[in-house]
């Protein structure tokens, strides 16, 4: 049986394929959604490109190589999995069949523009400087990625306020946090979880000090999703190994690292609506990235998939399958032939049949509420 995702991908090929000029076109209308414009600021879960061409680290990354894109389009396509990424299907459900990357020479023709850089973090490099945390040099943090965002406008309409107000008031705009690489990097370089919790207020007043300027230059529809449970992630599994089983839940997560995650979810939650009470006029939406999470894995274990579904599926070594030190795309480290039975592909960002079943647990259940008329798919 075709996985959902061979599915999927047959008829957004069809529509695109169909709709050659949507994209270009949507300035005047969206045949899905009552928006125009979309953009993503974010992390791996939602690179479609950017951190490829970022300069001049770029060209070296793992995911310019083989086996990255292997399931589809067939080899490296700029983004860190087998195929498309989570927000690709979802970019699709909103009416945008195609998305491109900031960076890239179409983004000022583009309607659906993505800021998001993978292992990106919230906060800027003097946070983790202060605190002796490295993070990785193509690594974008949120404020640098809204800067993008300004100077993309600025490209697109020139000096005119009104032209950039206008747009952003026809947007959808997402902002996520889904990987919640600020804690992950902490906690991988032997920061404890006592010192991660510290970390929840900044990166929290950091979202949204980041969503309050979205909104005083006119963004009217903003999705805010808290992050996924990191405690699956086999990259933290493995930096955080314990031989008490007590410590890990039913579905093989580290207790104390996701008990940590809810709360900055929560956190989050709270200041959105502390936020929306401050602007009324502005429709604010937090989304449940974990809840969709852990019914994917929920599923995919009662599949009968739960010897491979935290290991990752392209990597070496150790009880989930990865090393830092042997990452995806370095010579000799096989890639699994079944990546629909796992979660991740390296060990830090999802395989395309995940990113697809995330997509259906969150976005199109979402669509109603944000007047869209669900396209129709091979699977619905």
């Amino acid at each position: 049986m075709a996985s959902l995702s061979h599915l999927l991908l047959l008829s957004l090929a069809i529509i695109a394929t169909s709709s050659s000029n949507l994209v270009s076109s949507q300035s005047n209308s969206n045949p899905v959604c009552p928006f125009p414009y979309l953009y993503h600021f974010g992390d791996g879960a939602t690179d479609v490109g950017n951190s490829v061409l970022i300069q001049p680290w770029g060209r070296s990354l793992p995911a310019t190589r083989a086996p990255y894109g292997r399931t589809y389009p067939g080899g490296p396509n700029g983004r860190w999995s087998d195929g498309l990424v989570d927000f690709d299907f979802a970019a699709f459900d909103f009416g945008f069949p195609e998305v491109v990357p900031s960076l890239s020479e179409q983004a000022n023709s583009s309607n659906g523009v993505i800021f998001s850089v993978a292992r990106s973090p919230v906060m800027d490099q003097g946070f983790f400087s202060r605190r002796g945390i490295r993070i990785p040099p193509y690594a974008v943090s949120l404020d640098t990625q809204l800067d993008w965002f300004r100077a993309h406008l600025r490209s697109v309409c020139g000096s005119s306020s009104d032209c950039i107000a206008n747009r952003l008031a026809n947007s959808l705009v997402l902002l996520g946090d889904l990987e919640a690489n600020d804690i992950g990097y902490a906690l991988t370089q032997g920061k404890t979880i006592e010192e991660a919790y510290s970390y929840i207020g900044p990166i929290t007043r950091q979202q949204i000090k980041t969503t309050r300027d979205l909104i005083n230059m006119g963004a009217r529809l903003i999705v805010i999703p808290g992050s996924a449970p990191l405690g699956c992630f086999p990259y933290i599994m493995t930096a955080m190994p314990s031989g008490d089983r007590t410590d890990y839940d039913r579905l093989g997560c580290l207790n104390s690292v996701n008990r940590l995650i809810t709360m900055k979810n929560n956190y989050l939650r709270q200041a959105i609506n502390n936020l929306g009470q401050e602007f009324p006029n502005v429709t604010l939406i937090y989304g449940a990235f974990d809840e969709g999470f852990l019914q994917v894995l929920d599923r995919l274990n009662q599949e009968g998939h739960s010897n491979t579904a935290l290991k990752a599926c392209c990597g070496i070594g150790g009880e989930y399958n990865y090393s830092s030190n042997r990452f995806c795309g370095t010579a000799g480290v096989p890639a699994c032939s079944n990546p629909e039975h796992h979660m991740f592909w390296d060990g830090i960002h999802f395989t395309q049949e995940i990113a697809v079943r995330i997509e259906q647990s969150l976005i199109q259940p979402t669509l109603a509420a944000l007047n869209c008329t669900a396209l129709p798919t091979a699977f619905s």
